[in-house]
């Protein structure tokens, strides 16, 4: 029985955990995997009972819906996937037994693998699934005469959403390779023969297959070393003659995508890396790849960004942002000078989260500050919150929050858009959907309230209380995590009068609320001063759609919601 992951939200999502392994006896609704994407990390259940007899994702993997993850030997004796098993592990022991020299692992991935054909005959082998209709091929991990393991990688397909490593599906000799790096492959095409692991040749093979590997790690040192000797198919050679002939960019504005298109013919990047290039506006001829063969990665684009800016080759749009750019860390193994120091790794989340942070380098952010009175607000809440908590409901200040904010935006529109590609329009959103910023253990995670604008002050505190029990047990969805229009960052009972929250791109605006606290604020009726409790609010926002008059009375209007929630049912 198939184990397949369900609907993650996003087309794919890396695999950072198994937590089952062969062999183990699990019930539904086991945790199998642990899912990654940038924005959070998801536990998937199994959806049924049964004995895992194999796991078909290692870590690191992209997987997207529908992707076979473990397969079971199903509880159910009955049921034809069991049957299949069953028999499936019979062949396994029936082999074994046949070929006692053969490790166990070896002779399971084989018989799982392979379809039901001669061991020893060439067979061709069809692409799996890749998720998309055509992806291409990016890099070609394997020569026709090496020795394969089943599983191991043998292809790098790069569509514009993800990086798939596709795995032989079957032990034994690389007979022949049906596609070239380079290539459009679609689901299903035919791309390897291979000769099966009961061949003589693959097993004299075999035996030499360490020395063999050494020799192909030195190979692919020298290849790195010397651009001129690369092999046919890797357009390396071309893209470096690119490089060299181009005129210098001026990175003044963005590159339209048919501009960007022609620049891309000889250059080896895959799909993803040139979406990212778009977007950035970068000119990817004029970025020197890092991987093997010169081929650029997203991390060398990024790269190309810091250095552009340091360098004051910027787009003006982007504003003087020159400082954002950091020098290397000086050499810190002198103890004398820099005392004695520990190194520790950032969680899975903090790591994930750098690229989309990184972003932010690229946006000219301002805040605006202002402080709401909520004296009369926090009376209300007070009255209400009993009854809320027989119901089971946290009634807190950020319910009011998010409400008020939320009708806001859709009084004032522009705070809740996207800026588009070119920078030539704004995006306006229909609907309010409010992120919610989240402290957990692995770092700031911010799930997503759908349809604000039409929600009520207990259905939001249901959802808030939901959402955060959720982030904090690491089960919440993709789903749960996009989609986001607006954010709001609300520091509680944390401390502090105010702070400058990051503008979560392609988002143009961030609320973040402090403590709130009790001040001496002048009555002009009466004549003296009284105490009211003050919100201090801090509104950051992308300059490029919003302008500072605009964010003064957006901000202004919240606080103004606030200090009477009455206003937002006129």
């Amino acid at each position: 029985m198939d184990i397949k992951a369900p609907d993650l939200g996003v087309d794919s999502a890396e695999v950072s955990e198994i937590m089952v392994a062969v062999g183990d006896v699990i019930a539904k609704d086991d945790n199998i995997v642990l899912l990654e994407s940038d924005k959070a990390s998801v536990e998937v259940p199994s959806s049924a009972a049964g004995k895992v007899i194999k796991i078909s994702v290692a870590v690191g993997d992209q997987v997207s819906e529908g992707m076979v993850l473990i397969e079971l030997e199903s509880d159910d004796s009955g049921s034809d996937d069991n049957a299949d098993s069953v028999d499936n592990k019979d062949n396994e022991n029936q082999k074994q037994e046949e070929e006692p020299q053969a490790s166990p692992d070896s002779a399971s991935d084989t018989e799982s693998s392979a379809p039901k054909k001669s061991s020893g005959a060439a067979t061709t082998y069809a692409l799996p699934d890749l998720g998309v209709d055509e992806a291409q091929v990016s890099e070609i991990m394997v020569s026709v005469g090496d020795i394969v393991t089943a599983d191991q990688s043998i292809l790098l397909i790069e569509s514009d959403k993800a990086s798939v490593e596709v795995p032989a599906p079957v032990a034994g000799k690389i007979e022949k390779i049906l596609v070239e790096a380079g290539d459009m492959v679609a689901n299903g095409q035919d791309f390897i023969v291979i000769v099966g692991s009961g061949s003589d040749d693959v097993t004299e093979a075999s035996d030499s297959k360490l020395a063999t590997t050494e020799a192909k790690d030195s190979t692919q040192a020298e290849v790195k070393g010397k651009a001129d000797k690369q092999t046919t198919g890797e357009p390396k050679q071309a893209a470096k003659t690119s490089n060299t002939d181009a005129p210098a960019s001026k990175p003044v504005s963005k590159l339209t995508e048919a501009q960007v298109n022609e620049k891309l013919v000889n250059v080896y990047a895959g799909p993803a890396v040139r979406k990212l290039a778009r977007q950035l506006g970068v000119d990817i001829t004029q970025v020197s790849g890092s991987a093997l063969n010169d081929r650029i990665l997203k991390e060398d684009l990024f790269a190309h960004v810091k250095e552009s800016l340091t360098t004051q080759k910027a787009a003006p749009v982007s504003g003087n942002v020159a400082s954002s750019s950091l020098p290397s860390l000086p050499d810190m193994s002198n103890t004398e000078i820099w005392g004695e120091t520990e190194t520790q790794d950032l969680s899975r989340l903090q790591k994930v989260s750098i690229p989309q942070l990184n972003y932010n380098t690229l946006l000219p952010q301002v805040t605006q500050f202002d402080l709401s009175d909520i004296t009369e607000t926090e009376k209300l809440r007070s009255e209400l919150k009993g009854s809320m908590k027989a119901e089971g409901i946290g009634f807190t200040i950020l319910a009011f929050i998010v409400k008020a904010t939320g009708y806001a935006l859709t009084q004032h529109p522009r705070f809740n858009s996207h800026l588009s590609d070119d920078n030539t329009q704004v995006i306006l959103r229909k609907s309010v959907n409010m992120g919610i910023a989240v402290a957990t253990d692995d770092g700031l995670i911010v799930p997503v309230i759908k349809n604000v604008q039409d929600k009520g002050l207990k259905q939001i505190a249901i959802e808030i209380g939901e959402l955060a029990v959720k982030a904090r047990d690491k089960k919440l969805s993709t789903k749960d995590l996009q989609g986001a229009s607006f954010t709001i960052s609300s520091q509680g009972i944390l401390g502090g009068t105010a702070f400058t929250p990051l503008v979560n791109w392609p988002q143009v605006g961030i609320l973040g609320a402090s403590e709130a606290t009790m001040q001496p604020v002048w009555n002009a009726a009466k004549q003296t001063f009284e105490p009211r409790l003050m919100l201090p609010l801090s509104l950051s926002y992308d300059h490029r759609v919003i302008n500072g008059a605009d964010a003064a009375v957006f901000t202004r209007y919240v606080a103004t919601l606030l200090a009477d929630p009455r206003r937002i049912l006129l």
